[in-house]
C-alpha cells in the first residue's frame, strides 16, 4: 500500500486520505473484499490521529467503498462504486499534472487556483443523463451506444432516423427533453430539423481510426493506393474522414463504398490495400480472391473531442435548468443574503489528491488541516 498525507496542505488531511483510497479500491489496488489494515495501523504508518482515519472510513463506508465487520475490521465491499469516465478521468489528471509541473506548479497549486478562479464547486455532469442517439441503421446504434456509455455516465436513447419523427411525438406529452442528441455528420441536417425548438443541442458524431490502422498505413511505400469500405455508408466515410486528417503523405486514397455491389468489386480491383470493417472483411477478401491486395481491418474508436464536447454541453445544459429556479428562492430574503465562508480547498478536491508516492509519516501530528481528535 502507497499513500501519503501532507500535513502542510491546504487540502484537509481526510480528504487527502479519502480520495487515495479511493483510487486506489477503483484501479484495483486493493482487491474486492481484502481486509484493509487497520485504523491504528493506518494512522500509525501515516503519522496521523487514529480519529482523522476512523472518520475517512466513515466516509468511505457510507459512500460503499468498504464494510466494517464486527470483529474481524474493515473490508473492501464487494461490489464498490465507480466514478464516471474513469480512463478520460485519469488521462485528464494526468495530463493537467504534466502541465502544472513544467510551469513549477504543486497539485495543492492547481486545486486552490482552480477553486479560487472558479469561486464555486466545479460543476459536472448528472449520473443517468438521457442522450438522443440516431443513426440510420442498428449496428450502428450499438456500436455508439456502447463507446458512449463506457465514457460518460449517460443513458442511450437509441433512435433509427427513419423513426425518429415518431420518437419525438410519443415523448412529448410526457417525458422530459433529452439533455443532448448525437449522430453522424451526414444525418446532422435531418436531425436539427427534427429536433427544431426543442432546446435539444446536436452533436455530430465522429468514429476514428484506432491508431494501430494509421501507424500501418504510415509505413505503407509511398504511393500506395487505399480504399475503405464498410456495409454502412457511414461508417466508410468516418474512417475515410480520420485517414484524410492524419496528413499520410504516403498513400493515395481512392475512396469508399458500402460492402456490396459492383463499386466495391472496382475498388478492390484497384487498391493495393483495403481498409475496411471487420463485417465488411469477409466479403472484401472474397474479391481479392487469391490477389495481392492487403486487408487492414479496423471497426474505429469514438473520437474523444465528440466525448469531451458532449460531457461539456450536458453540464452546460443542466446549469442552465437550475439557474431560473435558484434566481426566485435567493430573491425572497434578500437582506439575509451573506458570503458564504469557505476553506480555500473548497468542498471538492478530487484533482488536488496528492500522487501515491510511497508510504512516509507526516512532519508531525495534529498538522494543519488535520481532523481535531
Amino acid at each position: 500500500m502507497h499513500l501519503y498525507v501532507d500535513a502542510h496542505s491546504p487540502i484537509p488531511i481526510r480528504r487527502q486520505l479519502a480520495e487515495q483510497l479511493k483510487h486506489f479500491i477503483e484501479s484495483g489496488g486493493f482487491p474486492r473484499e481484502q481486509a484493509l489494515p487497520s485504523i491504528r495501523e493506518m494512522a500509525g504508518f501515516l503519522g496521523i490521529n487514529p480519529n482523522t482515519v476512523a472518520r475517512v472510513i466513515e466516509d468511505l463506508k457510507r459512500d460503499g467503498y468498504v464494510q466494517v465487520r464486527r470483529g474481524k475490521g474493515v473490508f473492501v465491499a464487494p461490489d464498490p462504486p465507480t466514478r464516471p469516465s474513469p480512463t478520460l478521468r485519469e488521462a485528464f489528471l494526468k495530463e493537467v499534472g504534466l502541465r502544472a509541473c513544467a510551469l513549477g506548479m504543486t497539485a495543492d497549486d492547481v486545486a486552490v487556483g482552480l477553486l479560487s478562479l472558479a469561486r464555486v464547486d466545479p460543476a459536472v455532469a448528472k449520473p443517468d443523463t438521457e442522450v438522443l442517439l440516431v443513426e440510420c441503421s442498428q449496428p450502428e446504434l450499438d456500436f455508439f451506444a456502447r463507446e458512449l456509455e463506457a465514457c460518460l455516465p449517460v443513458r442511450v436513447d437509441k433512435v433509427r432516423l427513419r423513426d425518429l419523427a415518431t420518437a419525438v411525438r410519443r415523448r412529448k406529452p410526457a417525458r422530459r427533453w433529452w439533455g443532448a442528441a448525437v449522430t453522424s455528420f451526414c444525418h446532422l441536417p435531418a436531425v436539427e430539423r427534427l429536433l427544431d425548438g426543442m432546446g435539444v443541442p446536436v452533436i455530430a458524431l465522429l468514429a476514428e481510426a484506432h491508431l494501430e490502422t494509421l501507424h500501418r498505413l504510415a509505413q505503407l511505400p509511398p504511393g500506395t493506393r487505399v480504399g475503405v469500405a464498410s456495409v454502412y455508408p457511414e461508417t466508410a466515410h468516418n474512417l475515410e474522414h480520420s485517414i484524410i486528417n492524419a496528413g499520410l503523405p504516403n498513400i493515395a486514397l481512392l475512396g469508399t463504398c458500402p460492402a456490396e455491389g459492383a463499386a466495391l468489386g472496382r475498388l478492390v480491383r484497384q487498391a493495393q490495400v483495403m481498409v475496411c470493417s471487420s463485417l465488411s472483411a469477409e466479403r472484401v477478401r472474397a474479391l481479392i480472391n487469391g490477389g495481392h491486395t492487403q486487408v487492414i481491418i479496423d471497426d474505429r474508436a469514438l473520437d474523444k473531442r465528440t466525448i469531451e464536447l458532449l460531457a461539456a454541453t450536458l453540464v452546460r445544459q443542466d446549469q442552465d435548468r437550475e439557474a431560473p429556479t435558484a434566481a426566485p428562492a435567493a430573491a425572497k430574503k434578500p437582506m439575509r443574503l451573506r458570503p458564504v465562508k469557505r476553506s480555500p480547498a473548497g468542498k471538492r478536491g478530487d484533482a488536488a489528491a496528492p500522487e501515491a508516492c510511497g508510504m512516509r509519516r507526516a512532519t508531525r501530528r495534529g498538522g494543519r488541516g488535520e481532523e481535531p481528535p
